[in-house]
Parts: structure tokens; sequence; C-alpha cells
């Protein structure tokens, strides 16, 4: 096992990428999974419970139907270091993870431990330091954590699978915009370029770990309360990657003023500099055939808005206090995004 001494271990240099910026592209995703979106049984399954949401839209999250009406979210998500910090890539993970549930409307209730761990590299004491993270975010959104499962990975990797409780007749979906509504957005960008700076100098952006770590309950909440029922959250993809799956998906075309798009200090400079995640390019390149941009929207604008965020906020077809308006729905057109 190495002996290098814990404050110095670098835990983002045990990985090849970092946070959601890991995904596979979402074009290759949806080429592997084409097959078995839509492959479910059409009856009521054991005991009468039913599959009201699956892979057919890309949801954050599935949700299953019980016999009394009731219902249940479930959902998984991991990936490598974003952060050096055991303790706050922890809670980065575990909030990320949390986030499909209430990206969905629901609740979390319970949630497993998913780790990978290069144990003679890495000593267990910060796995311990990772863990503790986790259960830390669990334990503010006032979730269970029951155990989980690990694995010997010469590549540090955790998250968790959560399930939780929504009421059906109030989903957030992807296929529930209407044109005429407008879209927020609960969390600035520039996620994936401060991280991506971060695992190359080291340096640390404490705005970044908060918006990281804050669950996306209140928004949420907010949300469902203002009567929306179209949102997702804002992660890997990008917002035009998320962006454009929800509008494909409710047959609309999403209008974006770029001028109103929050981000976090340090981003554009960041970008400027050259820090820029392989995932970012990636998400552009997939949604650019679907895309629309006004003559005053560069390159390095749709970089940024495509930018693949770690525990991002929510986007919302709907008004949600305290948080920008960010573009609207509209009837669909020759595009399914246009940024102007």
């Amino acid at each position: 096992m190495s002996t290098t001494p814990l404050s110095t271990r670098r835990l983002t240099s045990y990985a090849h990428g970092g946070g959601c910026a890991c995904k596979i592209p979402p074009g290759e995703l949806e080429a592997v999974v084409a097959g078995l979106a839509g492959g479910q049984p059409t009856a009521p399954a054991v005991d009468g419970a039913s599959l009201l949401v699956g892979l057919d839209d890309g949801d954050d999250a599935a949700v299953v139907v019980l016999p009394d009406g009731s219902a249940v979210v479930s959902t998984t998500d991991f990936f490598t270091p974003v952060v050096d910090d055991a303790y706050d890539w922890g809670r980065i993970a575990a909030t990320n993870a949390l986030s499909d549930v209430y990206a969905m409307g629901g609740e979390p209730l319970v949630a497993l431990n998913l780790l990978c761990w290069p144990r003679d590299q890495l000593p267990a004491e910060l796995a311990a330091e990772v863990l503790r993270g986790g259960l830390d975010a669990a334990r503010g959104a006032g979730c269970f954590v029951a155990g989980g499962h690990s694995v010997d990975d010469p590549e540090p990797k955790y998250g968790m699978a959560v399930t939780g409780r929504v009421d059906p007749a109030r989903l957030l979906r992807n296929d529930s915009g209407e044109a005429g509504r407008p879209l927020t957005l609960t969390k600035p960008l520039g996620l994936g370029v401060l991280n991506n700076r971060h695992k190359a100098t080291g340096e640390v952006f404490e705005e970044a770990v908060a918006v990281m770590t804050r669950l996306n309950r209140d928004a949420s909440r907010a949300a469902l309360a203002g009567g929306a029922r179209c949102a997702t959250d804002v992660t890997g993809f990008g917002l035009l990657g998320h962006l454009y799956k929800l509008a494909r998906a409710s047959g609309v075309t999403a209008v974006v003023d770029a001028a109103a798009v929050p981000y976090l200090a340090g981003t554009r400079e960041s970008l400027a500099d050259g820090f820029l995640p392989g995932g970012s390019r990636r998400n552009l390149d997939w949604v650019a055939p679907h895309l629309s941009a006004g003559p005053g929207v560069d390159d390095d604008e749709l970089l940024l808005l495509a930018d693949a965020q770690t525990s991002g906020g929510l986007l919302v077809a709907g008004e949600v206090p305290g948080s920008p308006v960010v573009g609207e729905l509209v009837p669909r057109g020759e595009h399914v995004v246009v940024i102007r």
C-alpha cells in the first residue's frame, strides 16, 4: 500500500476523468440502450405493480406504481473523484445521486452505497471519509443509508442507488413540457470547467463545492408547488444535452436566452485558459445537428452551455421562486433547441 501522507493525496489523479464528465457520450449511450426501450411487459407486473416511467424518454429515474396507487422512484449514480477532498467527494456524489429522485418530483427514502476502491493504492481511511461524506449528505435529505456494495478497482468510484416515493399524479417528467412554459435553471453552470481546472492545478473552488453539495430538494418542492410537471436535472450531458432530451420527448422547441444563464465565478476565465472536459465537446457535437444559434452566440458560449456538470441544478418547465428564467418552450419548429 502507498505510504504517501493522507494530506497530500490527490484523489483526482487516480481517475481518467472526473465526476459526471466521465459519462458515456449521450449519442453512444442511446445506441447502447436503444433495444431496451419499450421492451417492458404491457400487463401489470408482480402483484399488480406496473412500470410508469422507464427508458423510453431518458428520464432521470424509474417509477413503479404499486397496487395501492402509490409509487416508488428508483435510480443509481456513481462516478470518479471530482475533487481531491475525500469527504467532499462523498457529499457531492451522494447529492448527485439523490438529485435524480428530486428531478422526478420525489422524496428519497433509502440509499445503498456503491464503492469502487484501489485498496493497494489508497488507504481505507480515505474510503471511510468518502462514505462519511455520503452519509452526511443523505442525512441532510432525511434519507436512510442501509449498506451497499464495494469492489476492489484500480480507479476509485463512488455513488449511491436511491429509492424514494413519489405521487404518480404529480411527476416531473421529460415528456410533459408544454409550449408557452418558461424554463428555469436552479443552479449556475460552470462546474465542468472548474472541476477540470481543479484536477489539473489543485486549485480549490469553494463556491463550486457548495453548489455541488446543495440538495435539489427545495427546488423540486417549489417546482411542484408552482404546478410544474416537466423537469430534469443538469448533469453530465450539460444544459444543452438535457434540454434537448426534454424538448425532444415533449415535442416542443426549447429557446434559451444565453445572456440569462448564470455561471459560477471563474468559469469563463477557466474556459479561456483551456480547462474544458472532453465530455463537454462531445455533448455539443451530439446536440449540434438539432441546434440553431443566433449570430451573437459563438463556439465558446455553446461549449459553456454544453459543459458537463456534476450535481447541477434542476431545469424546470415552469417558474421556481429565486431562480432565473433562462428561456421558454415554444411549438416545435425546424430545430429542437434554439439559442439566442
